[in-house]
């Protein structure tokens, strides 16, 4: 088990959970916080579990160092603005919709993965994408069916989102071949950090205490994650683990009702059933070796 979640796939999975964990407490709190406070306090608290993996590792502190800025810079940018627009979707949908959106991601990234990283799409990932996609689909209904205007910025920016990260994600693979993943991870959360501070102009809410503890967990959350996810693309092929994204609608779907008490409809649960299958079709698909591309920054 602990060789299995040392893997690609082991990791993604992790990261998967983490991520939806860390969307749920941001639905939570999203409605009484500014979007700007959310991303500092998310990306701020964010990098003390990355400091600790680096010591862990034996990477700290010179896994603070690149020479390629530029790189992590970009990588910055594309995440920030990633992430805000998801943060953004996550405030006006229930969990499971946001992040059906998410799972467009990874269908996206599928092409841009065989374009830029010469991966090879076989037959069964492909079946399997195409099923994780009308599951995705068969999601949507319920957010467009919602009323209000709040449903609408919901949809727009959940799939803003899902074309950025198809973006990073493949970005983030090409990075792993000259950056460490503690590196890329950190100056992240460290562009975010800055980006939300900057907002604090626009006029922020004093958290209350619980409100405050929830912000932490995000970040805490979202470290974890970004370490997982990160040494996930490290390790396996963007169009392997890719898929398995789809896992995270069980869990969406999860806090959603422990937590909202807000239950999935009929077609929500058809598609969350196609996207599970999709995710085990892929499963038995094999792995890849694909040749990242240089970056040049």
């Amino acid at each position: 088990m602990k060789q299995f979640f040392l893997t690609g796939v082991g990791l993604r999975l992790l990261a998967v959970f983490l991520i939806t964990a860390m969307s749920a407490v941001i639905h939570a709190v999203g409605t009484g916080i500014e979007l700007g406070q959310i991303i500092f306090w998310r990306s701020a608290i964010a990098m003390l579990p990355i400091l600790v993996y680096m010591r862990l590792r034996g990477d700290f502190p010179q896994a603070l160092r690149t020479s390629r800025p530029r790189l992590h810079l970009t990588r910055g940018l594309l995440g920030v603005a990633t992430m805000a627009l998801s943060f953004l979707s996550l405030i006006h949908l229930p969990v499971a919709n946001a992040q059906a959106f998410g799972f467009l991601a990874p269908v996206l990234s599928l092409p841009l993965a065989a374009l830029f990283l010469k991966e090879k799409l076989t037959l069964p990932i492909l079946i399997g994408v195409l099923l994780g996609f009308s599951g995705v689909i068969l999601m949507l209904f319920e957010a467009f069916e919602m009323p209000g205007d709040s449903a609408l910025i919901g949809v727009a920016a959940g799939l803003g989102y899902a074309t950025l990260m198809a973006v990073l994600r493949v970005y983030v693979k090409a990075m792993t071949r000259t950056e460490r993943a503690a590196t890329i991870a950190f100056y992240f959360a460290l562009s975010g950090a800055v980006a939300g501070l900057a907002t604090v102009v626009l006029g922020w809410t004093m958290p209350d205490t619980g409100q405050l503890a929830m912000l932490c967990g995000a970040g805490l959350l979202g470290g974890l994650a970004h370490i997982a996810s990160t040494e996930a693309v490290a390790r396996a092929p963007v169009s392997v683990i890719a898929p398995f994204d789809f896992t995270g609608l069980v869990w969406a779907a999860g806090f959603d009702l422990l937590f909202f008490q807000h239950l999935p409809g009929r077609w929500a649960l058809i598609g969350m059933i196609a996207i599970t299958a999709a995710a085990l079709l892929v499963t038995f698909a094999g792995p890849r070796h694909p040749r990242p591309p240089r970056l040049v920054g």
